[in-house]
């Protein structure tokens, strides 16, 4: 059987994770193609300064994963377009959480974009870019058995470690908007199925009732914010340069390196949390 592209993975599974329909919009809920998205957040950031942003930890989120949060009119907002649902605006808090519903959120990179020190909490799935995220250095973990008291320590620690929240935060927003660009994303896909159809052996062959279909064909059948979605989000002209160069594979050794690092770091926030409940 061959292995499966999907969104996200797992460590028990051999997943080949593949970037989401989310970089190319979102029109139902009204969230724009990420190359334009991407730029409204970084704008977005500029509106209040860290400092002066709600010393507290937020999260919104799809109440079909999380149905005790009745406070928002979703069928209100549905029929008003998801006016309200304007990322780049809501980058108001010093913290924002993360956390999985049934799988991985695509709201992971919205949600690091924002300046703000994101709260993870501690998830089972990872999409194609999350592993080469750091604790510590670009998000705060969370403990997935004891959320409440560690989001609360977490607050805590950032209102009393200013200056450090906020440098947790700004890297992460630094490594959406300079490693997670559309070019490079084409760029990742390429190498993927380039790497992919050196495995293969066999010759692929193309049906004989299959027809090729051009992006135009495709908008056409689209209406209204899909279709602009769709228009916003086609490459109008081929890039000037190559795509970037594939860099070597990680060494068992460098792995494993990297997966230490990432412990001694989630270990290291353990002990300050439990030093604090003691005092």
């Amino acid at each position: 059987m061959p292995p499966l592209f999907r969104y996200c993975g797992d460590d028990e599974t051999l997943d080949v994770v593949f970037p989401d329909w989310s970089f190319w919009g979102w029109p139902e809920i009204n969230i724009k193609p990420w190359d334009a998205l991407q730029k409204d957040l970084d704008i977005g950031n500029k509106r209040v300064k860290w400092v002066d942003r709600e010393p507290y930890a937020y999260w919104k989120g799809n109440p079909d994963v999380a149905t005790k949060r009745k406070e928002l009119d979703w069928i209100k907002e549905s029929k008003a377009g998801y006016k309200q649902s304007d990322l780049a605006s809501q980058c108001t808090h010093r913290y924002k959480i993360y956390i999985e519903g049934s799988a991985w959120s695509v709201s992971e990179k919205y949600i690091l974009a924002c300046n703000s020190m994101t709260l993870v909490v501690t998830p089972k799935y990872y999409d194609f870019f999350s592993r080469v995220l750091m604790p510590t250095q670009h998000y705060w973990p969370v403990r997935d058995d004891n959320k409440c008291s560690s989001i609360k320590h977490a607050v805590d620690w950032g209102n009393s470690n200013k200056k450090k929240a906020q440098k947790i935060g700004k890297q992460a927003s630094n490594f959406i908007q300079q490693e997670l660009s559309m070019d490079y994303i084409y760029d990742y896909m390429f190498h993927l199925l380039t790497e992919y159809a050196k495995l293969l052996r066999f010759k692929p062959t193309k049906p004989p009732e299959a027809i090729e279909i051009c992006p135009e064909l495709l908008a056409c059948q689209a209406i209204g914010r899909e279709r602009k979605f769709m228009e916003d989000s086609m490459v109008k002209s081929a890039n000037d340069a190559g795509p970037c160069d594939l860099p070597p594979p990680f060494s068992p050794e460098e792995f494993k390196e990297l997966q230490q690092r990432k412990e001694k770091s989630m270990k290291q926030v353990e002990t300050w949390q439990q030093k604090a409940s003691q005092t």
